[in-house]
């Protein structure tokens, strides 16, 4: 141990979706009245990391962060290649196929893929998709089904037919040497299956009856279901659009495989232990649980390894702050609602479902509501500092981690004025824990994961804003590629804060605590300030 820096608590706030965009009418944070953020611009030590790309173990510098790879950057202290890169190179080099779990897959009688339908590369791509479709048709597998979920929202709402449509294009290049390839169900992410941290078992529902049952609205293509659903509903967005059944329906039965493809596991996690729970299995019934060959893209949760089978090993991630602090006997509390509770507790502890330490890091769940986001824009933001400002006053902490999802579930909708009441709630709660953690002498550091709301109108690769058919901006639901803020507030003397990126959060925490960093960190963002 070294002299700490700071005298009291420490506390790290995630403004989940709150980044440095451009300052103009579609970005919900510089359009919101946020008071205590201003006070931080003017006060604290400021500057801006790099959340995306590269800089979060992300294949490219074009891949927009997210929640996962950000919490996992600023808990293990160092950049891991992610879900998206590693499933990258298991196809380019094969390696994916060679697998003994794809060869157990292509013993299914019909193989069934099923995962988000969208090259937003947050959870699943595309590409991935084809390429085991391609492979599957390749070794013989003669029948193949796709159950599929649309996004509109790590990509443009309203696309789905785009993916749609070239999904389509593959199964008929596939088709016609004889294979039976089509596409069996589906509906919109979040409405149907993408469920996460059990906040609504309702959505695996639907997905389970659509996609195992085959039990749903009917329509003759999926192309067809989409277009009935925006007629029924004007403005539908796709990630809210009803389950579907394509045809006659293609049940996934007994001797069947099945492979969800998504490679992100929060929202993969509730689907696999439908499939692999058996009798013990409770929040909802099942009616039929087919006996299948069941894998994950990934292995979605390696503390209670599900699922058991899986395409590609995820990204094993040790040494990270929370372990770090632990060994120091620093004591730690871990907070958020429902919706972003495993990001800041799993993710940050580098994929770890249960406390490293249950004595020393310790987590606290405030319940979500069940109802959309936009209707209630300050979410559990009251209640989430309510416990975080009882938890600093208990004396009992050393450091304190919390995320507000406001601007990430709020901004996903694409809905601005609610977003921007987003923003002024976090804003809000930022003011009563500055005033709890001045009169306790602790320190704030304040950041971000990935942008959101900061973006809240489409632009092209140039930057420019696109148009929609009235004229007006086209809505973004998707995440930005924007930088984001890092706040340490009071500011402390003698240093100043260089840029960096997410990784080089848990160095600085280290610093400030007076705890020894690793080697293999990314180096602290605290350096001396120039003499004058």
């Amino acid at each position: 141990m070294t002299t700490p820096l700071i005298p009291g608590p420490l506390l790290i706030v995630v403004m989940d979706g709150v980044g440095i965009g451009p300052s103009d009418g579609g970005n919900a944070v510089t359009l919101a009245r946020t008071p205590n953020l201003d006070r931080l611009a003017a006060e604290a030590l400021h500057t801006r990391l790099v959340a995306h790309g590269r800089a979060v173990g992300l294949p490219s510098d074009d891949d927009m962060g997210n929640s996962e790879v950000g919490h996992n950057a600023l808990g293990a202290g160092r950049v891991f290649d992610q879900g998206a890169t590693l499933v990258e190179r298991a196809i380019e080099t094969g390696a994916l196929f060679r697998g003994a779990a794809w060869q157990e897959v292509l013993t299914g009688e019909t193989v069934h893929f099923i995962g988000l339908l969208s090259d937003g590369n947050v959870h699943s791509h595309e590409r991935h998709l084809h390429a085991m479709l391609r492979s599957a048709a390749a070794s013989g597998k003669r029948r193949l089904r796709v159950h599929i979920l649309l996004d509109g929202r790590d990509v443009r709402d309203g696309s789905a037919l785009d993916y749609v449509e070239r999904l389509e294009g593959v199964l008929t290049e596939l088709s016609q040497d004889g294979t039976d390839a089509r596409i069996a169900s589906g509906g919109g992410r979040m409405f149907v299956t993408m469920d996460r941290y059990e906040s609504d078992w309702r959505i695996v529902e639907r997905g389970w009856r659509a996609h195992v049952l085959a039990d749903g609205e009917r329509h003759s293509t999926a192309s067809a279901a989409i277009l009935s659903a925006r007629a029924a509903s004007p403005g539908i967005s796709d990630q809210a659009l009803p389950p579907f059944v394509v045809g006659e329906g293609s049940p996934i039965l007994d001797g069947d495989s099945v492979v969800l493809f998504n490679f992100r596991g929060d929202r993969a996690m509730q689907l696999s232990s439908a499939f692999e729970s058996g009798d013990t299995f409770t929040a909802f019934d099942r009616v039929r649980v087919p006996k299948v060959v069941f894998a994950g893209l990934m292995q979605y949760d390696g503390d209670r390894g599900v699922p058991r089978r899986f395409l590609v090993t995820p990204p094993v991630i040790d040494g990270t702050l929370t372990e770090t602090l632990i060994a120091a006997g620093v004591r730690q509390w871990a907070c958020s609602e429902t919706q972003k509770f495993g990001h800041v507790t799993y993710f940050w502890n580098g994929n770890r479902a249960d406390p490293i330490d249950p004595a020393l890091d310790v987590w606290r769940e405030i319940p979500s509501d069940l109802m959309p986001f936009e209707e209630r824009p300050w979410m559990k933001s009251a209640e989430l500092t309510d416990a975080t400002v009882e938890a600093l006053r208990s004396g009992a902490y050393g450091l304190l981690r919390i995320n507000f999802p406001n601007g990430d579930m709020v901004g996903h909708t694409g809905a601005l004025g609610p977003t921007i009441l987003a923003v002024e709630a976090v804003d809000l709660a930022l003011g009563r824990l500055m005033a709890a953690l001045g009169d306790l002498g602790g320190t704030l550091l304040c950041t971000a994961d990935h942008g959101n709301a900061d973006e809240m109108w489409k632009r092209n690769k140039k930057g420019e804003l696109l148009k929609g058919d009235d004229g007006g901006p086209v809505p973004s639901t998707s995440h930005s590629l924007a930088p984001v803020p890092l706040y340490l507030w009071p500011a402390l003397p003698g240093f100043v804060l260089r840029t960096g990126g997410l990784a080089n959060v848990a160095a600085t925490v280290v610093e400030l605590l007076g705890v020894p960093a690793r080697a293999d960190w990314a180096p602290s963002l605290l350096v001396p300030a120039a003499e004058p």
